[in-house]
């Protein structure tokens, strides 16, 4: 069965990767899209030409918030390049978007869609905004799958993932929404990058859209490569791929906080699994309460690289 979603996204190379996946595996209804990679003008132009390379035109796409709830926007052309998706030369989208904002489409399809995921795989400003603006939505979302912050260390600070610290804020109202939340962070979806290799095999499909893709990549993997000597991760498919194949991901719960003050680790998603120690290692607090605060998300902790790939190569090979 495939879990009815709308994809929430700033592409971005890996974004535009979350697409192609999520097309064939979920059943998908609409991209909303966010300032993040980009500028909000970018990465709505981005979604927009990816659905015509893939021919996935029938899909909705609306724009949505152009910046973070509360802070400057700030964006990543050191990584996607200026217009957020450097590399293959596309022709100017053509296809309409839809006449409504993404956080009005977001409620609406709510409403009508019964058991709807939500995956975002950007900066959490639209899904924050359509709590803001209806609280009722948690009692009518299934779930996030979310591409954000990590278990480990940042990118953007040593503490901090660019998604999450784009919009700390937003994330704060997501995680504390009481929606069932999957969170895949940088701890594993840096284990997945596009190598030379891999790049090489999806060339060889030989179709359009593995062309695009491969070109994507390329560029996506060189401004890696250069920062941490590795290709480009596949971050975001892999918050599609954790609705897909339960064999990809594991999990555990855990109860994450966005740090929303601290000089250091502003933006950090400080993730509490004291509850996971065995009772010889875990340390009493003044209460000789040790084992943390209730899990409010199922934390990614491991991913096998192999069987993504197997699956995204499958998938790659069913576009035109």
């Amino acid at each position: 069965m495939k879990f009815a979603a709308i994809i929430d996204c700033d592409p971005g190379h890996d974004d535009v990767m979350a697409i192609l996946l999520g097309a064939r595996t979920l059943d998908f209804h609409g991209i909303t899209t966010v300032h993040g990679n980009a500028s909000l003008e970018h990465t709505t132009r981005n979604a927009r030409q990816t659905v015509e390379f893939a021919n996935l035109t029938s899909l909705p796409i609306a724009k949505g918030m152009p910046r973070p709830l509360l802070r400057e926007v700030h964006y990543a052309p050191e990584v996607h390049g200026e217009s957020g998706l450097d590399g293959p030369v596309l022709p100017p989208p053509t296809v309409s978007l839809r006449d409504q904002h993404a956080v009005d489409f977001i409620i609406e399809q709510s409403h009508t869609i019964p058991d709807l995921y939500l995956v975002p795989t950007g900066p959490l400003t639209n899904i924050a905004a359509a709590l803001l603006r209806d609280p009722s939505l948690p009692s009518r979302i299934k779930g996030i799958s979310l591409m954000g912050g990590s278990l480990t260390f940042g990118n953007s600070t040593p503490a901090s993932e660019f998604n999450i610290w784009c919009d700390p804020e937003a994330a704060h109202l997501v995680f504390t929404s009481g929606i069932p939340i999957k969170m895949v962070g940088l701890n594993v979806t840096r284990q997945v990058p596009a190598t030379a290799e891999r790049v090489a095999q999806i060339r060889k499909i030989g179709r359009t859209t593995t062309t695009h893709v491969a070109d994507m990549l390329d560029f996506y993997s060189v401004r890696l490569i250069k920062e941490y000597g590795v290709g480009g991760g596949m971050h975001d498919p892999l918050a599609v791929a954790a609705l897909v194949d339960p064999e990809i991901l594991r999990f555990e719960p855990m109860h994450v906080v966005v740090e929303l003050k601290g000089e250091h680790t502003y933006g950090m998603t400080l993730c509490d699994g004291r509850h996971l120690r065995p009772d010889n290692l875990a340390i009493p607090g003044p209460t000789g309460i040790h084992e943390g605060a209730p899990p409010n998300a199922e934390v990614a902790i491991a991913v096998n690289a192999d069987r993504f790939w197997e699956l995204f190569l499958d998938i790659l090979a069913t576009y035109p």
